[in-house]
C-alpha cells in the first residue's frame, strides 16, 4: 500500500538549487518549490493542506541582497501554518541574520552550500519532533497551560468564565503567545468538548475559495465543483469552529460571516436552501483589529459580534516566572523525544534567560530549547552559548543587551565607563538616540505594526507616533 510522502515546500531565486535540491529529495518528500515570496503565498493557497517542511532562502526578489523578504516569508509561512518547521537554507549566513530568522521562528538556520544527507537527516529529525507534538496536541486535555504569572493566572480565569458560554469569543496576541491553545482550552472546557473542534487558518485561503470552505458548495457551483461538499460550519455541527488569523478574511466574505454570528443562517454556494450553524465560533488576529476597522480593511459591525468576549493573551515577556517553567516544560519534553539527557543553564546564563524579551514568544522560547537539547545534551550551556540562540535586536539597543536596562548597578557602571571615556556627554541627544533605537527596534520586531510595537514600548499609540514625528522633524 502506497504511503503519503511528507510535504516540503522549497523556496529560492535560483534555478539551479532549486532544480538539484527537487531531484534529491524527490523520493523521501512531496516536493513544491516557488522563487519568490509572493509565488509561495500563491501556491500554498492552492494546495488542499500545507507543507510540513519549508526551505526558505533569505535573498528572495525583489531584494535578492537583502534578507528582508526571507524574514516576512517566514513569518508568513507560520501565519500560515504554525506548525511547520521552516529551515532557512541562505548564503547570507552572518550571525545577526541567522538569530533573526531563528527568533522569527525558523527551526534551523543553515549555511550554503550543505550536503544534501546532512539536510535530508535535518528534515527527517524535524519531521519526527513534529509528529511528537501532533501527537502531545491531539491528546491534551482541560487547559494544559505551563505558568503561574498573574498574567497567566488572569488568563486561565477568563478562559474558565468564557469556556461553556454559546457567545463567540475574540483571542488577541503576538504571533507566537499561543492563541490556538486558548482555543483548544475554551473547547475542552465546556459542553461541547465531546464534539469536534475544527480549525481554519483564514490567511492560508485563497480569497476566492472562503466561501465555499466555509459554507460549503453544490454541485456545478462554479467551475470544478464536481460533487457537493460541506463546509466548515457544517462540519463543525454542534462543536467549535476556529478561525485563525481573522483579520485576512476579504469583506465581502465578513459579511457573510456577520450573518452566521447574528442569526446563525447561511447557504452553499449555489443553493437557495438555508441552513443552520450550531457550532460556536471562536476567532483570533495577531493584529489590532480597530485600527483594521478605522482603516477600513474590517467591518466594525463584524468585529463587535466578535468582540463580545475578548481575551488578549499575553506576550512572553509579560510573563515574568513563567519563562522559566516553560524552560522546564520544553526541555523536559523534547529530552524525552530525543532520547537525551537535558541540558542546564549556567547562573549568568538564567540571567540572561530572565531579561532576554522573547520577540518570537513561546514559540521562540520552544525552538531555542530544541536547538539547546540538541546541541548541549547533558550538559552546562554558558552564556555565550545561550546568546547565540537569541536574536541580536536586543544587543543593537544598547551596548550590553537587554539586561543592562533591567539592572541598575550595571546601567550606572556602563554610564561611568562611558563618562570617563567621552569629554562631555551631550545627554538630551543620548536620550533621544536611545528613545530612537528603541522605537526602531520595536517596529522592527513587530514589522511595521504601530499598535503592537506602542504595547511593546509600553506606550499608547499616539504617544508613540508623536515621538516619531519629533525625531523624524528633528533629523530633517
Amino acid at each position: 500500500m502506497a504511503t503519503t510522502k511528507p510535504r516540503l515546500i522549497l523556496i529560492d531565486d535560483d534555478p539551479i538549487i532549486t532544480d538539484t535540491l527537487h531531484f534529491t529529495l524527490s523520493n523521501d518528500f512531496e516536493v513544491y518549490a516557488a522563487e519568490s515570496r509572493q509565488q509561495a503565498k500563491s501556491l500554498l493557497r492552492q494546495l488542499d493542506a500545507p507543507p510540513q517542511l519549508a526551505l526558505v532562502d533569505l535573498g528572495l526578489p525583489p531584494t535578492p541582497h537583502s534578507p528582508e523578504e526571507g524574514f516576512k516569508l517566514v513569518s508568513e509561512l507560520l501565519a500560515h501554518a504554525p506548525s511547520m518547521k521552516i529551515f532557512v537554507l541562505s548564503g547570507q549566513n552572518n550571525d545577526a541574520n541567522a538569530r533573526h530568522a531563528l527568533a522569527l521562528g525558523a527551526t534551523e538556520f543553515i549555511a550554503k552550500p550543505c550536503a544534501v544527507e546532512r539536510l535530508r537527516e535535518l528534515l527527517k529529525n524535524a519531521l519526527q519532533l513534529q509528529d511528537a507534538e501532533c501527537h502531545a496536541e491531539s491528546t491534551r486535555t482541560g487547559c494544559p497551560l505551563v505558568g503561574n504569572s498573574l498574567a497567566m493566572q488572569s488568563l486561565r480565569t477568563q478562559i474558565q468564565q468564557f469556556a461553556d458560554l454559546p457567545y463567540p469569543v475574540l483571542i488577541e496576541g503576538e504571533s507566537g503567545c499561543g492563541k490556538e491553545l486558548v482555543a483548544h482550552c475554551l473547547h475542552n472546557l465546556s459542553a461541547r468538548k465531546d464534539g469536534l473542534l475544527l480549525s481554519l487558518n483564514c490567511a492560508a485561503i485563497s480569497p476566492s475559495l472562503a466561501e465555499s470552505l466555509l459554507f460549503g458548495h453544490a454541485r456545478g457551483a462554479f467551475t470544478g465543483a464536481v460533487g457537493t461538499n460541506a463546509g466548515y460550519f457544517e462540519e463543525a455541527d454542534e462543536g467549535t469552529l476556529f478561525l485563525d488569523e481573522i483579520g485576512e478574511l476579504p469583506l465581502d466574505i465578513q459579511v457573510k460571516l456577520l450573518r452566521v454570528l447574528e442569526n446563525g443562517e447561511y447557504q452553499r454556494v449555489g443553493e437557495t436552501q438555508t441552513r443552520i450553524c450550531r457550532a460556536r465560533i471562536i476567532a483570533a488576529t495577531n493584529r489590532d483589529l480597530r485600527e483594521e476597522v478605522r482603516a477600513g480593511r474590517f467591518r466594525h459591525d463584524l468585529y463587535h459580534r466578535l468582540n463580545i468576549f475578548a481575551i488578549k493573551v499575553p506576550p512572553l515577556r509579560e510573563m515574568d516566572e513563567d519563562r522559566f517553567a516553560l524552560l522546564e516544560h520544553f526541555r523536559a519534553f523534547y529530552s524525552r523525544e530525543i532520547k537525551r539527557p537535558p541540558f542546564e543553564l549556567e547562573p549568568q546564563a538564567r540571567r540572561l534567560w530572565e531579561t532576554y524579551p522573547f520577540p518570537g514568544n513561546v514559540r521562540e522560547l520552544r525552538n531555542i530549547v530544541i536547538r539547546l537539547s540538541a546541541k548541549y545534551a547533558g550538559a552546562t550551556v554558558n552564556v555565550d552559548q545561550l546568546k547565540a540562540e537569541l536574536d541580536p535586536v536586543a544587543d543593537d539597543v544598547i551596548p550590553g543587551g537587554g539586561a543592562l536596562v533591567n539592572d541598575p548597578q550595571a546601567m550606572m557602571e556602563f554610564a561611568q565607563k562611558h563618562l570617563q571615556t567621552e569629554t562631555v556627554i551631550h545627554l538630551d541627544q543620548l536620550l533621544r538616540q536611545w528613545e530612537k533605537s528603541y522605537i526602531e527596534a520595536a517596529l522592527r520586531l513587530t514589522h511595521g505594526n504601530l499598535s503592537q510595537a506602542a504595547r511593546m514600548l509600553g506606550v499608547n499609540r499616539t504617544t508613540l507616533y508623536g515621538r516619531m514625528q519629533t525625531s523624524e522633524t528633528e533629523v530633517r
